[in-house]
Parts: C-alpha cells; structure tokens; sequence
C-alpha cells in the first residue's frame, strides 16, 4: 500500500519546559492534502485577507479583522474539512501526569486527573513550587535559575503529603520514587534515544501518525524542521509504529505550502485551546476546532466549549 504525506507542524513548543514558560498549550497539527490544493488554500487565505506579506502566519488568522477568514477555515464545509487533524498537550496537565507516572509506583489516569484538578485548591503556591521542582529535578541541564536536586524535592513532596485531603494522599505515594528518578536520570545521561518525560513533541508525533494511519495506510510525515526529532527519535518512532510510519522527512515551511498550512492550524488551535483552558474560550471557534481535536489529546477533560 502507498504512504499518504502527511505535512506537520507545532506550536507551543518550549522543549522540556512545562512550567513558566511563554505557552501553556502545545499543539502538534497534521493536514493531508496535495500540494496544489495547498497551494490553493494559500492563495484564497491571501485573497481574503489582502495582505501582500510573502509568508503568513497564525497571528495573521487571529485578527479581529481576520475573523471571518479564520472562521471560514476551521468551518465543517471550509478547506481543511476531513483534511486536518491537531493533538493538544495541556503543558501543566502533562507535567503532572508525568510525575504520577513516574513517581507513584502503580500510577493511573484518574489519579492524575484528581491531582490536577485537587493540588492548586490543597497546596496553595506550594504547588507551583512542586510542579517547578518536579520539572527541574527531571532535566540533566534546567532552562533558568538554580536546578533543584533530588533530596530537595522529596523534601517538599514529604512536606506536601501531610496535606489532608486525595492531593495529600497522591502525593505520599511519590515518596518511594526516589531509585525511578534516579534511574531516568542516569538513562537520560547516556542513551540519545530516550525520549525526554517532560518534552510533549514525540508523544504528539505519534498520536498524529495513529490518527492517520487507523485505516491501515502508512503515513510518510513532511514535517517542519524540528532539532527535537533527532535521528535517534525517529529511530524510535519507527520501531514503536512499524510499518505505519513509512518515513520522516523535514522541510522548511515556507518551501512547502502542506506546511504552511499545518503552521496556520497548529498556531490558531492554540490560541483558541489555551483560551478555552483559561475559562476564556469564545464558544464559537472553540465548537469550529472540535472536529479537528484528537480524542487522545492530554486534557485533564472532554475539550468542550464551556
């Protein structure tokens, strides 16, 4: 069977950097359509927005002036109908996640979701401190500030799990996770090919590569340039999908119209997603992006318009 191409591009994306950083949604988008139709989508977007800009971005899109074009793209009968696809990674959500994986001995979703939902109310700023903790205690070289090391953040998750309440009782399960940091740090120092824990991209990747390969088609990403899908990632990839990833190729988005595209929809679904997270969300584009939102995207619940 021929691969289909499917083009891809993220937005949002700040690494291993979940907490504190200029997002709190990733997004990774992938868009099956030829090349000429891309070509098209390109030219009517231009059209319509009557900008003489060589190069368009999301930003473009989300003008108040633009809205009526931004509308007419995400529309059931618009261009990208059937053609586009975006996985959103809540960033703070997916931290949290990691940390019950990690360090809880038989963690599960939902206890991941209670914590996310139960920590702010329970452990006031000293969550915030937690989720920075965990996050930099996870990274061999942290971003900014000073790293915090192992025993300092199991002393706040013993602190924290004095707590009363379900958010104290999850956090008294992370106290016997000391030897699984360990040994994740010691993986991460000396094999390429681990994935980070803490970075949202490859577990988006394939979540795209799924959706798009359910019908037994094999997938072949064009895919924006991306230092994080490294050649061992892809490696991987490969060996975790098998023939359901025929391939990765990486383009510069502004050679490829599929691309540009991808980077219109990734940008646009995480404004509008990270509105939606913040109680913010206008109903109306919110029920627009709907169709186009993996079911398995991490979101602590259903991605509905409130």
């Amino acid at each position: 069977m021929n691969p289909v191409e499917i083009a891809c591009d993220e937005s949002g994306s700040e690494g291993e950097n979940l907490v504190g950083g200029e997002t709190d949604v990733f997004v990774h988008a992938g868009i099956r359509m030829s090349p000429a139709a891309a070509e098209a989508c390109v030219r009517e977007i231009r059209r319509r927005i009557g900008s003489p800009a060589e190069e368009y971005k999301a930003n473009h899109l989300l003008r108040a002036k633009h809205r009526p074009v931004l509308e007419w793209l995400l529309d059931p009968a618009g261009p990208l109908a059937g053609r586009g696809h975006v996985h959103l990674t809540d960033k703070t959500f997916f931290a949290v996640r990691a940390a019950v994986t990690l360090l809880a001995e038989h963690g599960t979703a939902a206890m991941a979701r209670t914590l996310h939902r139960e920590g702010p109310a329970a452990f006031g700023a000293d969550w915030d401190f937690f989720l920075a903790a965990f996050t930099s205690v996870l990274r061999l070289r942290p971003r900014r500030g000073v790293p915090t090391s192992p025993a300092e953040f199991f002393a706040l998750v013993t602190k924290l799990a004095e707590t009363p309440g379900e958010a104290g009782e999850i956090m008294g399960r992370f106290a016997g996770g000391g030897d699984r940091v360990a040994a994740y740090r010691a993986r991460l120092a000396t094999d390429a090919s681990v994935v980070p824990v803490l970075d949202p991209l490859v577990p988006a990747v394939l979540h795209t590569i799924r959706h798009w390969s359910a019908d037994g088609t094999p997938v072949a990403l064009v895919h924006d340039e991306q230092l994080a899908l490294t050649a061992e990632r892809v490696l991987q990839l490969k060996a975790t999908l098998g023939s359901r990833l025929a391939g990765v190729r990486f383009v510069d988005s502004r050679s490829d119209a599929r691309v540009q595209i991808a980077d219109f929809l990734a940008g646009v679904a995480r404004r509008i997603a990270s509105e939606e997270l913040n109680a913010r969300g206008d109903a109306t584009l919110t029920a627009l992006l709907q169709s186009f939102v993996d079911a398995d995207s991490v979101w602590a619940g259903p991605f509905v318009s409130r």
